[in-house]
Parts: structure tokens; sequence; C-alpha cells
């Protein structure tokens, strides 16, 4: 299949020739023409790439340092005919192996998403005659017909039309509908500029119009953006890094240790060979945390149904710990930062300035003229304004389930919600000064008008449009008493504070006549306007998003927003928002300036990057990686995917975001509200802390077991814990408590900390220390209970189960020291917090009374049933320990 031979622009060249290029005409193709080239560019569709089967993922589960041990631990146990301990250690790896393929996501749903968000039919001229085709067979040369609420099939030219708008927010992030025209361009305009073009997956808002089909399938923007996603590797979390090392300095170690302790038994003490690689397994599955890796998924799954009381749904578990690792976040503005409803928030009349308040659709809120209030019918000229504003008009407002809908226009829509808030009458408006023609915008005139009459014979025509077309034309303007002569540079100076501010300027007019002829003609807008005032809208910052921004930054994450808009729209928001300085943002044409060594510089200074393309924002990302930064991105449209995939953590938008952003990121959004991302960075923290907390309470445990071990091949003993008795402390009694650190409130000031640095590890100084000391009391204490019952004349299992026993009360003791990795524990706000805690040593309890008395247990693990006197030797250790632990801790605040 042969793939497209496209124009380097096609909005640089006039209609004729574009339909030159592709040998097509006004009558289309023909049939035979269209079937001829189907087979020569192929179907207007994006590639499937081959998933991943479940088997293979569950296979993929044992590629683990750690995994090969315990295989070749449970194979050599197998060959000395110990099935006991060779069925337990290979249960323990199937279980791990089940829970990580559980746990994995669907990697590659974003292109599935993507693919389906080409149309499914599509309206075309073949032969001369209109069709209606299934999209796929579309090829390039069609002439396609496009109106109001279709999805556009492929990437076409448009050739001519009237009225087309079309909401392009999901391919160029552009808040607002965008109105097409048909002349060409300059080459270098930008994806979001180019007027004459229409790209698959965009929905058509408004108008009609003809397009020739230019691209298909994997040539349109949007297979060039499935190919970039394609391209995008996965990336693996910093927890999962850390993991990794450990797991290779853990293995390297244990081998290490396991070798030199079976060369010692058989060399120094005489043992067997047999005898000494049974040690040595022990030895190995001893010092192998097997439930480290139900621990993390454990932990992260409770801190993924924590995220979702919050709105925040976790789609692969890691991410939620990655969460806590962000040093940038790169956040949308429309919908994310913003409320994504247009709202009036400045009137602009000759003599007063107004402030609107209230947001969005919701006709909640009030003028203002300084600190006082003021409605329909208070100042003449505010009144002409607002009757314009909302009689130049084609939206509606529904309320609907106690939600304001707009159907219309945006900016219309926030015209109408203004009138609302002025308490203008519309219904007797409309009766009063019914409408009888009117010219919609076009983006050749960038105005709307309408003619109305007032039952006596005159005409009114009201206007609203670009203030430099209005203000052209008008001659006169509006004032408390009259009208008077227009002062152009007054209201040009208005215009661009208002615009500096951030704000879409709408001028309003109007113009009176006398005849009463019922059609408007466009001559009739060309001169002799009074201007009525001028409306600054915008897409207001939420408040929330504005504390959340602060939040993030007092706890040391930059902020940076990325966005379609124009660069002085996305400065003042960002100013607004305490992101970047208002003033500077780096626009895409900036970016295509810059090699990758100078955007890695200007990425450290400027915060607000504006006309960002998914190549742009790619680079972005990749800019802040390669500083060492790891970054969360939120988006919600296809443009936002390939860099949603890419970020350490990509956060979609749920309620307005495509599928294709949501399948493409980590984490989704369900309210589409920055302060909630906020909340689930505090979540990653804490979970984080609650796994470090988790790994330093079972390592010690670990150490312990490989030392007592050892001490026990040094001494000429037989080994205190077996292999089997090993796992039982490992997988049932570790795990047991080690859950409860999952349940850890979040600790005080988590958010006032900076993050964590990207390469740090989970092993520093305190880790080391806490490891020896508390292996070291794991080793001694039990170790010295096992040598006083074999010098009592007890058997060797129960001296092995009174071993197990220490060891499992010097654990309970040491949850309680844990939870507190530096404050003291001997108060009973140790009991507080977290009673979960509690009943994981209760249910711990219970376990170890059935692991030292149930008959079947005995005859599994090589236990036997201890004295009621026993029992007091046992708790002694776990007290001992405790307290122990708690002066090392003093010592260490001191």
């Amino acid at each position: 299949m042969k793939p497209a031979t496209p124009a380097p622009h096609w909005h640089a060249e006039d209609t004729a020739q574009v339909m030159q290029h592709w040998q097509s005409s006004d009558d289309g193709l023909s049939q035979h023409a269209a079937a001829e080239r189907l087979q020569r560019y192929g179907r207007n569709s994006l590639p499937q790439p081959a998933a991943k089967s479940l088997w293979l993922r569950f296979v993929l589960q044992f590629h683990n340092l750690l995994i090969y041990v315990l295989l070749a631990a449970a194979l050599g146990t197998l060959l000395l005919a110990d099935y006991v301990d060779s069925a337990v250690i290979f249960g323990v790896v199937l279980i791990n192996a089940v829970i990580g393929t559980i746990q994995e996501g669907r990697a590659e749903s974003a292109l599935a998403a993507i693919r389906n968000m080409l149309a499914l039919q599509a309206t075309v001229i073949r032969d001369g005659e209109r069709h209606d085709v299934d999209a796929s067979t579309l090829v390039p040369g069609d002439i396609v017909l496009l109106q109001s609420g279709d999805k556009v099939p492929a990437d076409l030219r448009l050739l001519d039309g009237r009225s087309l708008r079309v909401d392009e927010a999901a391919l160029t992030g552009e808040s607002l509908p965008v109105s097409k025209d048909f002349a060409a361009l300059p080459a270098a305009t930008p994806l979001a500029e180019r007027r004459n073009m229409a790209y698959a997956g965009t929905l058509v808002c408004f108008g009609q119009a003809r397009g020739l089909v230019i691209a298909t399938g994997r040539d349109t923007e949007l297979g060039r953006i499935n190919a970039m996603l394609d391209q995008v590797g996965d990336n693996v979390t910093p927890l999962m890094r850390q993991l990794d090392q450990f797991a290779r300095w853990l293995t390297g170690a244990t081998l290490l240790v396991a070798s030199v302790t079976l060369l010692l038994g058989v060399y120094w003490r005489g043992h067997s060979w047999p005898d000494m690689f049974m040690a040595g397994v022990g030895l190995a599955v001893a010092a192998i945390p097997e439930g480290l890796p139900a621990i993390v998924t454990i932990t992260l799954a409770i801190g993924v149904e924590r995220m979702a009381r919050q709105r925040a749904i976790m789609r692969k578990l890691p991410a939620v710990e990655t969460l806590g690792a962000v040093t940038v976040i790169c956040s949308d503005k429309t919908g994310t930062l913003t409320c994504n409803e247009m709202t009036a928030g400045r009137i602009v009349t000759r003599e007063r300035q107004l402030r609107v308040s209230g947001v969005g659709y919701a006709p909640e809120g009030g003028l203002f003229h300084g600190d006082a209030p003021l409605h329909y019918g208070q100042h003449a000229p505010l009144d002409a304004l607002l009757r314009a504003a909302a009689l130049c008009n084609d939206a509606s407002l529904q309320h609907v389930a106690g939600q304001w809908q707009l159907s219309g226009d945006p900016t219309e829509g926030a015209l109408l919600t203004l009138a609302h808030k002025a308490q203008l009458p519309l219904t007797s408006l409309q009766h009063s000064l019914p409408r009888q023609d009117a010219i919609p915008f076009e983006s050749e005139h960038r105005f709307m008008a309408t003619l109305h009459h007032d039952h006596d014979g005159h005409r009114l025509i009201l206007l609203k449009g670009a203030p430099e077309v209005l203000l052209a034309r008008a001659s006169h303007q509006q004032q408390e008493h009259g009208h008077t002569s227009l002062e152009l540079a007054f209201w040009q100076q208005q215009a661009q504070a208002l615009a500096g501010d951030g704000y879409r300027v709408l001028a309003i007019a109007e113009r009176r006549q006398a005849h009463c002829s019922s059609e408007l003609d466009f001559a009739d807008t060309e001169d002799q306007l009074l201007l009525l005032g001028l409306v600054g809208m915008i897409d207001p910052p939420r408040e929330e998003a504005a504390r959340a921004v602060a939040l993030c930054q007092s706890a040391g994450i930059r902020i940076k927003m990325i966005t379609g808009d124009h660069a002085g729209t996305a400065a003042a928001i960002g100013g607004r928002l305490g992101i970047g300085d208002g003033l500077r943002a780096l626009s895409g044409s900036d970016i295509d300036a810059l090699d990758d060594a100078a955007l890695a510089l200007a990425v450290r200074d400027i915060d607000v990057f504006a006309r960002a393309s998914p190549e742009h924002k790619l680079r972005l990302i990749a800019a802040l990686k390669h500083n060492g930064e790891v970054v969360a991105m939120t988006g919600d449209g296809v443009n936002d995917a390939p860099a949603l995939k890419q970020a350490d953590v990509g956060v979609a938008m749920g309620g307005k975001g495509t599928e294709a952003a949501k399948e493409a990121a980590e984490m989704v959004i369900t309210d589409d509200n920055f302060a909630t991302l906020a909340l689930a960075v505090r979540e990653g923290r804490t979970v984080y802390d609650n796994l470090k907390k988790a790994i330093l309470f079972i390592l010690p445990t670990n150490v312990g077991q490989a030392l007592i071990i050892i001490a026990a091949i040094l001494f000429g003993v037989a080994l205190p814990i077996s292999p089997v008795q090993i796992l039982w402390v490992n997988m049932v009694s570790a795990v047991t408590l080690a859950l409860a650190f999952a349940f850890e409130p979040t600790e005080r000031g988590v958010m006032r900390r900076p993050p964590r640095p990207p390469q740090a590890g989970l092993i520093d100084a305190l880790f080391v220390w806490r490891l020896a000391f508390v292996g070291a009391l794991m080793v001694a204490l039990p170790f010295a209970l096992y040598l006083w019952a074999l010098d009592g004349g007890h058997s060797q299992a129960l001296a092995s189960t009174l071993a197990v026993n220490s060891m499992v009360a010097i654990e309970i003791a040491y949850l309680f020291n844990s939870r507190h990795q530096h404050s003291s524990a001997l108060t009973l706000r140790v009991l507080g917090g977290n009673r979960i805690a509690l009943w994981c040593v209760a249910i711990l309890l219970l376990l170890q009374l059935a692991f030292s008395y149930l008959p079947w247990l005995h005859a599994l693990f090589g236990t036997a049933s201890p004295a009621l006197s026993h029992w007091g030797l046992i708790a002694a250790s776990g007290v001992l320990a405790f307290l122990l632990i708690e002066a090392e801790k003093a010592l260490l605040r001191r």
C-alpha cells in the first residue's frame, strides 16, 4: 500500500491548485477513480497494533531477579525431595504473578480510543451525485459535504461554505469554536490558525461547507498523533526503579552470603553438601521479602481507593506513588485551571467601568460600579448595551437537573447570562423588538448583525463583533445624556487594556433607521453606527485552582501551563493563577526556533506556553525530564494523548476529556478540577511514606532470619527456623502486620516539604542502621530462646516454635515503633489514628495460636505446642525489643 504524498502546505495553496493536484472537480471523483485510489492509499482508518496477550503479561511477571532466586530455591528443594518446601515456594511465586497480572492496565488502549475518533459515515460527491458512504472508504480527492453536528471524517482543504465553525479543542486545545474561511494562508501558519482546513476527528458546530480530502488514515493529523503515541514508550515509575535497584542489590548480597555460608558449613564445620544446600535455600528464602510485592500492591490499591473518594481515578497502580515524587505539573488551561465556560467579567461604557460577578452560565451574580450594584433601568448606555447583547444573539440557556446548560456559541451564552444577571426583561424585549433578519457571524467580516422593528415603522440594527471592525464603522458613542462624536483613541485604549488583562473583547453597537424594509444588507452596517460599549469576556480561573496552585508551589512543585490559546490570553490567565509573571509566554513558533538544548534551558525559567501543538507538548515534557524533573501532565484532548503517555504521570480530565486522553493517562480526574490533582499529590506522598515504613518494617525480619541461619551454622547447631517456617513468617505474619501501614494517616506537613529527589533511593543512612539494629535484635532474642529450649531438654520442634513466636512478638513490637520513625511511641498516641493496626495484631495472634497448637499445622511446619509459661518468655522478648528500639530512637533524636 503506497502512502499519500501530500503537498508541503495545503493551507498555502488556493482551492484551484489543490483541486488540480488531486485531479478532482466539483462533480467529485468517479466511482472507478475512488476504487483505484482506495487500493493505492488504503482505507481511511488507523493501523491496529498487536496487543499483548494475557498469557504473555502473566509470563513477564516472572522476569525479576528475586523471583529467579526463589524459583532456583524451589527447584533445588524439589530435587532433594523436600516437596512441602517446594510447593510453598512455588505457591508464593504464583500468587505474586497473579497479583502483578491483575494490576497491569490496558497499556495500548489509547491507540484504540484514537481510532474510534474517526467518523463512521461521510457525505461525498461522486460522479456529480451525493452519496452517504462508510468514512473508511474516503480517499484523497473526494469532495465531502459538512453540516452542523458532523464529525469531520478526514483532513479537508475547505472549498466554500457558509458560517462554518468547528470545535477543534480536542486537536489544538483552542477553547472556542473556530470560524472557517477559504482563502489561502501563509505557509508558516500554525495548525491552530489554519482557518481554511478542517481536520479528522473535530466537530462541526455551525454552518455548512464543502471540503476536498487531502489526507486519510495515518496521513491525517490524527494519524500523525497516533503514530507519535505509538512511539512513546511506557514509563517506569520512580518506585519501580528503586525496587528494581534494591532487588539487584539484595540478590547479589544474598547469593554472596549464601555461597560463603555454604562453604563455611562444609569446609569449616564439616556438614554435608545436601544439608548445607538446604541451609543455603533457607538463607535465600529468609533474605528475600516474598511478601513485599503483595504489600506494595495492596498499599497502592488502598491509595487508589482513597483517591477515588476524592474524584481521582487511578488506572495504573504504580502511578499513585509517582505522584508523590512529582516536581513539575504541566497543566492544560481550559477546563482544568479555568471553568471552560465563557463569562462576561467587565463592561465599559463611556462614563463607567463595571465589574460583573459570578462565573459560568448560571445567571448568579450581578453588575457593580465600584461597590454599588447596578441593573437594567438605572443607566441608559448600559441598558442599550445589554439589550443589544441579548437580542443580537442565537444562544439559549436551559436549567436541567440543577445545572444551567448552554445551547449555542459560548460567547453568546456569556452575553445572555450577563443580561439575566442585570435583570433584563428578555421576553418582553423580544416581543416589543421582534427580529426580522440577520447577518450571521463569519470570519470575513468578524461581526454579527440583527434587524428588529418596534411596531411603529422604525428599524433597529444591533451589532456585536471585533472592536477594530465596529470602531471603524462607528461615528458616534452613547453617553448618559445623548450621543456624542466617537472618541476613537479612548475606545482603542480601553480595548487594549481589557485584552492585556486576558479578556476577549467584543464591541456592541446599534443603528436606527426610519424606513421599514424587512431585509438587512451589508450596506446597512458599513457606517453611521452608534457605539454602545465594550464587553470583556474570559474563561475565568477556578477559585479552587488558584488555591491548589499555591498549595503545590508551597510543596516545592512548579506549575507550568501549556495551552492552545493565544500567548496574551495564556500569560494573563497564568498571572491570575500565580503561574509565571503574567507577561511572558513561549509560543509554539518560539519553541520551533529552539533546539533541544536551548529548550531545556528555557523551560527552567518560563512557566506559560501557548499555541502548543502535540509535538510541542512532547518536546516540553522531554526537556523537563532531561532536566531531571518528575513530570505530571494534565490534558483532555487527543492532541494531549502523546504527552500524557510520555509524562511520568498522565492526568486526563474525565468530564470533558476525550477517550484517547483518558486511555493514555495513568489517572483520570472526574471533576476536571486542578484542585483534585493537588489532593492526589498529597495522597501520593502519603502512599510513599507508608510504603517506605512497610519496607523498613519487613526487611529487618528478613535480615534477622538470614542471620539466625548463619549463626546456627557458625555455632554448629540445627537450624532454628526451617525454610517453610521462614515462609510462614514472611508471607503470613510479616504481611499481616505490614498491611497496617497501608492505612496510616497522612503525616503533618506533608505538603510543606519539597519533593524527594528523583534519584533518591529507598536505602539511606537511617534505613541501613535501622536494618542492622532491628535485624540484630531479631537474631539475638529468638536465638537465645531457641538455645535455652534445647539446653532445657526440649524438642527441636518446640525450640523452633518458641523461636518463631519470639520473632513474631518482636515484629508486633516493631510495628508500633515503626509507625513513628523518629518520634516516641511510648504514649497512648501510638494506639490511635490507625485502628487497622490493632486489628492486624489481633488477627496475627490468632494465626500464631493456630500455628502453635493445631495438629495439622504441626505436621506441615514441624512445630510443637508451647506451655503457658513459655508465652511469658515470648512476650518478654517483644517488650524488650520495643524498649531497646525506643531507646535507639531517643539517642538519634538527640
